[in-house]
């Protein structure tokens, strides 16, 4: 059977899933550059792959006319008008599964989640680095009989930024430092008073951004724009694409097992993760970062870590678990790096 030339790729949320496809299907346009993608997204996730060469993108209207079996009917039916080969979902949920029933007769692999093997680490009954998601997604293009090398280091991809983001960071020299310090659940955060102290002394040599998004967590950022100087929150005021933008001239971006850390990983920058109940050996690292910026709790004081795969559910007094790290290593880290 020959390989299929033109794969629709199903990737429809979250957004650091979604930033995570984007490495992948950059090695993949890269090593087969004859072969078309057409990526199966919403709407709001199509500056994502703007510059993946042969790519274009299919917004999905879930909340609208895509909505429910019919919708998703209609959705097949527009995406067959396309001349698709094959179909590697890469999400593989309710919804995709019902769309592999409409593409009967078409090519449909689905990623292996690992469901097995993830129970096993948070139950405590194994303890090692399982495949990662990168892994598990370049998995379902080796079906389709396309294997992916993912052993090349990211590289940077600078944008130029907004006249609006220049104004809002200004002009001077310094490195800049990204800070993401929120997740889905604070069980995935460093606390608060702990990251004010990183943020304190790195801002007396570097430009620290603060990324976010929420009024709560504008508030929480305002003030600490409002205390130190070098420090800017840019949480609501840049546009997904502007706000992309001033990632990809990051120095360093400091992130909890949350999206922030995908969107930067993907840009090719250089990303420190914080973990807390979660951890790397999931598979949920972002793209091509080192060992050495993953930076953990004490499992002596929390063996049960990971309590959970996507941190929302831990044993009492384990949120707190992250408080084991202290602000002079994390800080003695990213001078090392910069």
């Amino acid at each position: 059977m020959p390989k299929p030339k033109h794969i629709l790729v199903i990737r429809l949320s979250a957004m650091g899933d979604v930033a995570m496809t984007v490495p992948v299907l950059r090695a993949f346009t890269k090593q087969y550059p004859e072969v078309k993608l057409t990526v199966l997204t919403r709407d709001f996730f199509k500056p994502f792959f703007g510059d993946l060469p042969n790519t274009t993108v299919y917004a999905a209207d879930l909340k609208g006319q895509h909505k429910g079996v019919l919708g998703l009917f209609k959705l097949s039916k527009e995406l067959k008008t396309l001349n698709i080969d094959a179909v590697a979902d890469l999400h593989n949920v309710l919804r995709t599964k019902i769309l592999k029933l409409f593409f009967f007769g078409k090519t449909f692999e689905q990623i292996n989640k690992g469901r097995t093997e993830k129970k096993a680490l948070v139950k405590g009954e194994i303890f090692k680095q399982l495949k990662t998601t990168h892994e598990r997604y370049a998995d379902v293009f080796s079906t389709l009989g396309y294997v992916i090398d993912l052993s090349e280091k990211p590289k940077p991809l600078t944008h130029s930024i907004s006249a609006k983001a220049q104004q809002l960071i200004g002009n001077d020299t310094n490195k800049w430092i990204g800070i993401a310090p929120f997740a889905q659940y604070t069980s995935k955060m460093y606390p608060l008073d702990l990251l004010e102290t990183i943020i304190e002394k790195l801002s007396k040599n570097y430009k620290i951004l603060l990324f976010g998004g929420g009024q709560k967590e504008v508030e929480t950022l305002n003030r600490f724009q409002e205390k130190y100087t070098n420090v800017i929150n840019l949480a609501g005021q840049l546009d997904l694409n502007e706000e992309l933008n001033v990632i990809s001239n990051l120095d360093v971006m400091i992130a909890m097992d949350s999206g922030n850390g995908h969107l930067a990983a993907m840009l090719g920058v250089k990303v420190m993760t914080i973990w807390n109940v979660t951890h790397p050996y999931a598979g949920f690292a972002p793209f091509g970062q080192p060992g050495t910026l993953q930076i953990l709790p004490d499992r002596s004081k929390y063996p049960l870590i990971p309590t959970s795969i996507y941190g929302n559910k831990y044993p009492e007094g384990y949120e707190v678990a992250a408080g084991t790290i202290l602000p002079e290593s994390v800080i003695k880290q990213i001078e090392s790096i910069l």
